[in-house]
């Protein structure tokens, strides 16, 4: 089976440009695929608060409350500021847009920097936290976390390369299941609690004093709540993914995710607690509340199948969002051009290969392990939740468009809460999140590099007004010869087409073979001059270059141009390139980079 053949199976037939249109995502489809990784982070968000509450006692488990209240207090402001922002800024890009047109260069290129570590992070974080959903209801399949997680990534890349709709309609199923499951988790829950079916000293009551508890843990607490918001601005970033109106059709949508997102934290915040909960290293806090209320039958590995196939899609999350900020920054010149093609599927299948990619080695890496890559994932996304809210406030100061004042309240509580959580996760985690304060310079400083690259070569292809352009009166050629023969001849006979003066020249790595080498030419081809080397250290590189540096020399002095052919047969299979040396290429990969010599490559196709 040969490369296109298997493209075709994976992916699925090439769509035409005109098709982009039917590319777009309904409300619904939305929802699902770019809610699912702020949806998924209810099966992991509570685990965290009373991962930090266990160092106390169980006595502070009543704490996740209070602390689940300021978690949505902050969603509430995120999701407001981020309306704004879509209103705003309806082409999308999010944080990385805002914070570059209202607070400069700098700002923007971390927000942008910070995101795009973000989804890589989204994607490692989702699929290991699926994998152990699953491996907490098969716990034989523990031992192969990193495998299986790998797998999955592989597979998300390839569904995301089929194209937008093909995946929001595999997505679809699985994330309004998991909803659904959740709800009916959190709807039985309560009922039994209501009905007296569960004992109320399960649970340490509101207010009981806990001894060795402090301010600093209560706010680690609530910074690693706060992972349960990762997510919400992904809406934001995609928006040119949507069906007109686009921007309206959004905000609905970030409403909507806003809304069920608030509703399935809170009860199963409220159920870890009234059940009496404790974090597990082999069992999710999502699978002891499902046991604990349905016990271990089809419902609760309904819910356990369902909370794994959202973590694990919730990858998607980032599969949508990753393509289209690194085409804003790449439209800017601050990311390569590669990543404003799009593929056969009308995807940004560059963007999506990579992001595969970089969360595998993420996953290989930190060998699965969720709560390794969460404190750093948070940080990377309240990093453009700050930037972004501050950005706004610029906005409205600036423009002052009508009813600004309550649009800047609106902002300004935000950036405010989101620089508090900021500063509470670099204070009680600073030991996990203190490589942000070196990556992020580092891809600042590459995207600046990437940015000066590409601002030099418009500078130099530029053609200014006025200006003359050099003309060349004659051309000489040289051909590299290795030997007598059809290649060879293929390539003297396209020589004399181009040149006013062509110069065979044979590099041999002895002198008797140098010597025989001249008096066959002589009568092969006695029209054409033959210059020959003797290198003593049998490199063919070398001698040559020293000789086009004496061609140059004096084709500049008579205003001529230095062109260079090469000789190169071409193998009917591909696997034979292997059995030949490739000294072609590499006088190719070294010529490349002469200023004034032109290189031009004259292929041989053998048929057998």
């Amino acid at each position: 089976m040969n490369y296109s053949v298997l493209k075709r199976l994976l992916i699925g037939k090439p769509l035409k440009t005109k098709e982009l249109g039917d590319q777009k995502l309904s409300k619904l489809k939305a929802l699902a695929i770019l809610s699912s990784d702020a949806l998924s982070s209810v099966a992991y968000g509570t685990e965290q608060i009373l991962i930090v509450l266990a160092t106390v006692g169980v006595l502070a488990y009543w704490y996740s409350i209070p602390i689940a209240i300021g978690v949505l207090v902050l969603l509430t402001a995120l999701i407001l500021s981020y309306r704004q922002i879509i209103y705003a800024y309806p082409q999308g890009g999010g944080a990385y847009i805002v914070s570059k047109t209202n607070l400069g260069e700098n700002p923007g290129l971390i927000a942008g920097g910070s995101l795009l570590v973000d989804y890589i992070l989204t994607v490692a974080v989702s699929v290991s936290a699926g994998t152990d959903a699953l491996t907490s209801a098969f716990p034989t399949l523990h031992h192969y976390n990193v495998v299986i997680a790998c797998l999955l990534v592989i597979f998300i890349t390839v569904l995301n390369l089929r194209g937008v709709t093909e995946s929001a309609s595999v997505l679809a199923y699985p994330v309004y299941l998991f909803v659904i499951a959740l709800i009916l988790l959190i709807a039985v829950g309560l009922f039994k609690i209501a009905t007296g079916q569960v004992s109320p000293e399960l649970h340490p009551s509101l207010g009981t004093v806990v001894p060795g508890i402090s301010l600093f843990l209560l706010l680690k607490a609530f910074s690693s709540g706060c992972s349960a918001l990762t997510g919400v601005e992904a809406i934001s970033n995609a928006v040119p993914n949507f069906k007109e109106p686009g921007a309206k059709n959004a905000v609905h949508t970030l409403m909507l995710m806003g809304g069920i997102l608030a509703v399935l934290f809170s009860g199963i915040t409220f159920l870890a607690y009234w059940l009496g909960i404790s974090p597990k290293a082999d069992e999710t806090v999502v699978s002891q509340i499902a046991s604990s209320v349905f016990g271990r039958n089809g419902f609760y590995y309904f819910i356990q199948g369902t909370t794994a196939l959202i973590l694990v899609l919730a990858a998607n999350t980032g599969f949508s969002a990753f393509p289209l900020l690194a085409v804003n920054l790449s439209s800017d010149k601050y990311m390569p051009r590669m990543f404003q093609i799009r593929g056969d599927r009308l995807g940004y299948s560059n963007g999506i290969v990579t992001l595969g990619i970089a969360s595998i080695i993420l996953i290989v890496a930190f060998k699965g392990a969720t709560e390794q890559l969460i404190p750093l994932y948070a940080v990377g996304v309240f990093i453009p939740f700050t930037l972004s809210q501050t950005g706004m406030i610029v906005k409205w100061l600036r423009e002052k468009p009508a009813g600004w004042q309550g649009k800047l309240t609106i902002n300004l509580i935000g950036a405010l809460i989101t620089l508090t959580v900021l500063i509470i996760l670099f204070t009680t985690k600073f030991s996990q999140v203190w490589s942000v304060l070196i990556f992020l310079p580092v891809i600042v400083y590459i995207f600046h590099r990437i940015h000066t690259h590409y601002e030099a070569v418009g500078e130099q292809l530029r053609i200014k007004q006025g200006e003359k352009i050099g003309k060349l009166e004659g051309s000489v050629v040289i051909v590299p010869v290795a030997g007598m023969t059809k290649v060879v001849e293929n390539s003297l006979n396209y020589a004399r087409t181009i040149g006013d003066t062509v110069i065979a020249v044979h590099v041999a790595f002895d002198r008797e073979s140098e010597k025989r080498m001249e008096e066959k030419w002589e009568k092969w081809q006695p029209d054409i001059r033959i210059v020959t080397f003797h290198s003593q250290y049998r490199s063919l590189v070398r001698p040559l270059f020293r000789f086009i540096d004496m061609a140059e020399e004096k084709a500049r002095e008579n205003n001529m141009a230095i062109t260079v052919v090469i000789p190169q047969f071409i193998t009917k299979k591909s696997w034979q390139n292997i059995l030949h040396n490739q000294s072609s290429l590499l006088l190719k990969a070294h010529l490349l980079y002469r200023k004034n010599v032109i290189v031009t490559t004259v292929p041989y196709r053998f048929k057998k």
